[in-house]
């Protein structure tokens, strides 16, 4: 991996954790937590799959403990949530919104990472999966929510598809660059498309 394509990656990472970070601060603010409790969702929310990501690949310490810059972009991000929490008219579109980003993210440099330590395909679309799906199912635990992944709607799914997205783009040499964009953006539109024509997976009972 060159030096352009680790700053991508760099970028990514940093853009999915502030992604999730105002997703988890919202989200805890519709709870009417306090600050610290705003705080320590958007942390659980933004490092939670990549944490599980590091364990199972035996990449300890894990990637937050490595730099203190995420925890600082992390608590900067939810504090300037709170502040201007006021002018957001619809917390529910916020969260949502930045929800399906962070997911998006966070699945490419799940993804990415299974394919750095040449982990199987379908291994790395799992990685990538866990990676983008497990810092929201925190945040829904501790926030008494059944999550996301568990309902109705398509999540971990769009996960999978953008994975594979991925995988078929860079097999045929497409620019590494737009490889990532492009898979963020299938991620991110099938959400948004998900949601707004209510399409669901089908309910086994």
């Amino acid at each position: 991996m060159g030096q352009f394509d680790v700053a991508i990656a760099e970028v990514i990472t940093i853009c999915g954790t502030f992604s999730f970070a105002v997703s988890g601060a919202f989200a805890a603010m519709q709870k009417r937590l306090d600050v610290f409790g705003v705080l320590i969702i958007a942390f659980a929310t933004s490092v939670g799959g990549g944490t599980l990501r590091d364990i199972l690949l035996g990449d300890t310490p894990v990637f937050w403990l490595k730099s203190a810059n995420y925890s600082l972009l992390i608590l900067v991000t939810a504090i300037v949530a709170v502040i201007f929490w006021k002018r957001i008219k619809s917390l529910k579109i916020t969260l949502f919104l930045f929800d399906s980003l962070g997911l998006g993210f966070f699945t490419v440099v799940g993804l990415q990472k299974g394919l750095a330590y040449d982990l199987s395909p379908g291994i790395c679309v799992a990685l990538g999966t866990v990676t983008g799906c497990f810092g929201g199912i925190i945040r829904d635990i501790l926030l008494n929510n059944i999550p996301l992944i568990f309902r109705k709607e398509i999540y971990a799914t769009a996960c999978i598809v953008g994975g594979i997205v991925y995988l078929l783009l860079d097999y045929i040499g497409v620019d590494p660059t737009f490889v990532k964009v492009i898979s963020v953006a299938v991620i991110f539109l099938i959400r948004i498309i998900a949601v707004k024509y209510n399409l669901t997976l089908p309910r086994m009972y």
